[in-house]
């Protein structure tokens, strides 16, 4: 069958999974305008952003042959639990006949998921399943890994541009992976790639780290977010995200208590402002926040999708944070009305802040 997936953050991971089971796999586009406007005109108008900008996603692969889709649930006061049934619901009102594949936690339908995973494996015995996705996992890992220090870089490139363009040529080098021995081989030649980019010297009392944290779709997908990593970088700003597919991985499916301990030191950083779970990644933008300032980051980028409900209660609680731990945080709320401009001039002030802030603290 021919499967796709929706577009968000590093897709050549999902994409291989689904190549190394066998499927015939259609890569939808980059979201663009075009993208957003499909999902608005379709969409409920008080949908949040992600739902509408993926419902976009989704009609654009169809268009180029998609038939199934396959994608990640959710569960709680998100609405994101919804996002499977709204969407088959309206692609069948437009006239698509086609499935979607939902994976929810495991543990909340262990029997589902076992259904789901074998209509997805593909008939593939599960030796190959299983070396499929240590191979995906370890290209998690280690693509993670390289744009982490690739968000660090890019403040100090002498050649603007040159981690961005590094960046592209590293994903598609990772196209062409098959066992883990690629993986390694190529995160290896990934990293020479970017010791050759020329780089500023910067004293450490001089650099300016910003976190950028809220909901996972638009800290994700730099197509959405305006690409704020490299319009901060641009302003000479490391940048370190929130959010990361492996970390993903490890807390929402890889078993064990280990593999959870990043994600449960967060939450415990937010439980003084919000104490319970209340759907989408709210907890975890607090607790973020938290642990930015805690390790001295300058300043921290709040992204809020519009009509995000679990990230407008953040949004009410950050000005405490911001006062108990002496951070700036700004808040941009992304939705089809968001302009370029807008957001380059607020950055561009909030780091005008961030630095006076650091010269006053060292005076």
């Amino acid at each position: 069958m021919k499967v796709s997936f929706p577009y968000m953050g590093t897709t050549v991971i999902y994409k291989k999974l689904l190549e190394l089971l066998g499927h015939e796999v259609i890569e939808p586009p980059e979201p663009t305008q075009r993208t957003i406007d499909l999902g608005v005109k379709y969409s409920p108008e008080f949908a949040c952003f992600p739902l509408k900008v993926v419902l976009g996603s989704y009609i654009e692969a169809l268009e180029i042959g998609a038939e199934t889709l396959v994608t990640s649930g959710g569960h709680g006061p998100c609405r994101a639990g919804f996002y499977g049934e709204t969407h088959k619901k309206i692609l069948e009102n437009m006239g698509y006949d086609v499935d979607i594949i939902v994976f929810d936690g495991y543990k909340r339908d262990i029997m589902g998921t076992i259904k789901k995973v074998l209509r997805v494996k593909n008939g593939k015995p599960w030796r190959t399943v299983w070396k499929a996705i240590k191979t995906v996992y370890a290209m998690a890992k280690a693509l993670d890994g390289i744009e982490k220090r690739i968000g660090q870089m890019r403040a100090y490139e002498i050649h603007r541009g040159d981690c961005t363009k590094a960046w592209q040529k590293i994903k598609k080098s990772f196209d062409d992976v098959k066992t883990i021995e690629d993986v390694e081989r190529i995160e290896k030649e990934s990293h020479i790639l970017l010791d050759e980019i020329a780089l500023r010297d910067v004293p450490d009392s001089d650099r300016l780290r910003i976190g950028i944290v809220g909901e996972i779709y638009v800290v994700m997908e730099q197509s959405i977010n305006l690409r704020i990593e490299e319009t901060l970088g641009s302003l000479g700003a490391e940048v370190e995200r929130s959010q990361y597919i492996s970390e993903w991985i490890d807390f929402n499916l890889k078993p064990g208590a280990s593999a959870k301990e990043h994600e449960l030191y967060i939450l415990k950083k937010g439980e003084k402002y919000i104490q319970e779970i209340i759907g989408g990644h709210a907890k975890q933008t607090v607790g973020h926040i938290v642990d930015y300032a805690e390790r001295g980051f300058d300043g921290v980028v709040h992204l809020m999708p519009f009509a995000c409900l679990p990230e407008l209660v953040s949004q009410s609680i950050i000005p405490t944070i911001s006062k108990d731990y002496n951070i700036p945080v700004i808040t941009l709320p992304i939705d089809e009305q968001t302009g370029a401009a807008n957001v380059l001039t607020r950055l561009e002030a909030f780091m005008d802040l961030i630095r006076n802030n650091k010269k006053t603290k060292t005076a």
